[in-house]
């Protein structure tokens, strides 16, 4: 093969890593195994939900590499390692790190699952992504992902890990590149990421994320009944359509419609209150803060407060500009 063929394939320069229970040491040793001139990025989410997080701290003592929460769209740097930020979800998009706080997914944000998705879909084959110990199934399905995108899968061993449930779960939904012992990932990782992505493998992986779904909402199976939360049916009497739930409660169309502006009213007043509050509290907590004879987190409760305030006048806007859902006499009946 020609040179300039050569030099014209990706390496597998972005690492993605994902653990729960037990992965710590295996994450150091990572960050220990990497060299200081490593070109490539490596992201980490581990389940720390809205815990504080000192994980770049461990990371940047362990190894050579720098190590940070990354803050919204960085351009993403080479030889440096990101950790999802507590209660945010990591993406990749472009060639920049994006922060979400979509829904949790099982059960946790920051969640596995949504980084690896996001790689495959950025960078395709160029990805190794990685499933180390922790409990439940977060990342094995955004593993199988990654590899119908050309990546590659590393999965720990089950029968080595602490907790095996989340590399037993993404070895089964499909079959691994490497299932290995947590002790031999470092050095798999390094020697991996150096290797050139094979040419037909490239053409596997910018097929496959054409047009890859990454939309957040699905359409609803069904509707939800306004009084008690049931799922509604659709019955038509007499040429009428009516919506009636598992406990006899009935609706006509436009019932259902006005019973859900209602809702989203509510919701948005319910939310518009918790954070409010929230302000508060974060105000008051600046105030001890700042008396206090040692760090007591004042960069969290102001950087929390200004959060806060400028979610609660996006919803004041929203809400003094949100349409009302009228009633038409009209089709009230349809």
């Amino acid at each position: 093969m020609a040179p300039d063929a050569l030099e014209a394939r990706p390496r597998r320069d972005v690492i993605v890593i994902g653990g729960s229970g037990g992965s710590l040491d295996t994450l150091r040793a990572i960050a220990e195994a990497l060299p200081s001139e490593f070109p490539g990025t490596i992201f980490v989410v581990a389940h720390v939900g809205q815990s504080r997080s000192i994980l770049p701290d461990l990371l940047r003592r362990a190894g050579k590499l720098t190590t940070s929460h990354p803050t919204e769209e960085e351009p993403i740097r080479g030889g440096h390692i990101y950790v999802a930020p507590p209660d945010q979800h990591m993406l990749i998009e472009d060639s920049r790190v994006c922060l979400s706080r979509g829904p949790p997914e099982h059960f946790t944000r920051p969640a596995i699952d949504p980084l690896f998705r996001s790689a495959a879909r950025a960078c395709g084959a160029r990805v190794i992504g990685v499933v180390l110990s922790g409990g439940g199934s977060d990342g094995a399905e955004g593993l199988a992902v990654i590899q119908h995108a050309g990546g590659l899968a590393v999965v720990e061993d089950p029968s080595d890990a602490t907790f095996p449930d989340m590399p037993k779960a993404a070895a089964s939904v499909s079959e691994p590149h490497f299932l290995v012992r947590a002790a031999e990932i470092p050095a798999l990782l390094v020697r991996v990421s150096a290797e050139l992505v094979p040419p037909e493998v490239v053409r596997v992986g910018e097929s496959a994320t054409i047009g890859m779904d990454m939309s957040g909402f699905e359409p609803p199976v069904g509707f939800s009944c306004p009084e008690c939360g049931g799922s509604l049916r659709l019955a038509l009497k007499s040429g009428l359509r009516q919506y009636r739930c598992h406990v006899g409660h009935r609706f006509g169309s436009m019932e259902i419609v006005e019973a859900q502006s209602e809702g989203v009213e509510k919701g948005l007043y319910v939310a518009l209150r918790m954070l409010n509050e929230q302000a508060e509290f974060a105000r008051r907590m600046i105030e001890s803060a700042r008396d206090a004879p040692l760090d007591n987190g004042l960069v969290y409760w102001e950087r929390l407060q200004a959060q806060a305030e400028e979610q609660i006048e996006t919803l004041r806007r929203f809400l003094e500009q949100r349409p009302v859902a009228r009633v038409d006499p009209e089709i009230a009946v349809g």
